[in-house]
């Protein structure tokens, strides 16, 4: 599906069926000149920059306590799909528009998670999973095949990754690990090893790091079920994996790979892509 990337266009307020149009003696241009400030007006009379109203409502989302930026929880399909690829037209502005089409995540691809209501903290990540895997007692098992999850969490840096896998732990018994899958601390040559010797049904790990493992043949896709993007968690500085431009091109470049684009919305074999 090829996405169209437009500027964003304001339409002033038409004017009251019943009432007749003023005259303007002197026209004035529609056209908006560049970099003038749209302003919105609040109960008190106070006129502020649309911008500023923006930035507010996006720091209402944002939950320090908890980590988290609550935002996510409501969007469907359709708003993450449009969330992301402003955000690719941001960090990759140097692409043409045929080459981030191709980087585009169409809302089909996109599993509808807004029926989830429970705050989206580490610990409610395994009652997630379950709601969403379906049968949710295969997230117990795995593969008698090695290094092929049946589930694959992404998220931005290594120590998150190892939170992560902790949480998750409630799912690995003695045939079934849950793998981490990261650089930080972890030699790639020993995320290699374990894979190739350990039943694995769930990996956590990092974008880069998962694309490395996959291009050594040490993680196997084929049996994979579900891609769980950790969107929702933020950094001391308020940000997420879609926020930085380090995490959000490679994430973009390991969704988009063929093999999952391909599965997204097979009926056999197919791929959840759920962004927590």
């Amino acid at each position: 599906m090829a996405a169209t990337y437009s500027a964003e266009i304001l339409e002033s307020p038409a004017a009251h069926p019943l009432e007749a149009p003023a005259v303007d003696p002197q026209p004035v241009s529609k056209k908006r000149k560049r970099g003038t400030k749209v302003q919105i007006t609040t109960k008190d009379g106070v006129k502020i920059p649309k911008s500023k109203k923006r930035k507010a409502d996006e720091e209402d989302e944002i939950d320090l306590e908890l980590g988290i930026n609550t935002s996510f929880a409501h969007m469907n399909s359709q708003l993450l799909a449009d969330h992301i690829a402003q955000k690719t037209r941001k960090y990759e502005s140097d692409l043409s528009s045929i080459e981030l089409e191709d980087k585009y995540i169409p809302e089909s691809y996109i599993c509808d998670t807004t029926s989830w209501s429970q705050k989206r903290t580490l610990d409610n990540l395994p009652g997630f999973l379950e709601k969403f895997a379906g049968n949710s007692t295969k997230l117990w098992s795995a593969s008698k095949k090695n290094g092929a999850p049946h589930t694959i969490v992404v998220t931005a840096a290594g120590l998150r990754a190892a939170d992560i896998a902790r949480a998750l732990r409630k799912f690995q018994t003695k045939d079934a690990s849950v793998a981490k899958l990261f650089a930080k601390h972890i030699k790639i040559q020993d995320s290699v090893k374990f894979l190739k010797s350990t039943r694995t049904g769930i990996a956590v790990g990092t974008p880069t790091r998962l694309k490395d493992l996959l291009e050594d043949g040490a993680l196997i896709v084929d049996r994979l079920e579900r891609i769980v993007v950790d969107t929702s968690h933020i950094d001391v500085k308020k940000r997420g994996i879609l926020d930085m431009k380090e995490t959000h091109v490679p994430l973009m470049t390991w969704l988009g790979r063929n093999e999952f684009k391909e599965r997204y919305t097979a009926e056999k074999d197919g791929i959840q892509l759920l962004f927590y």
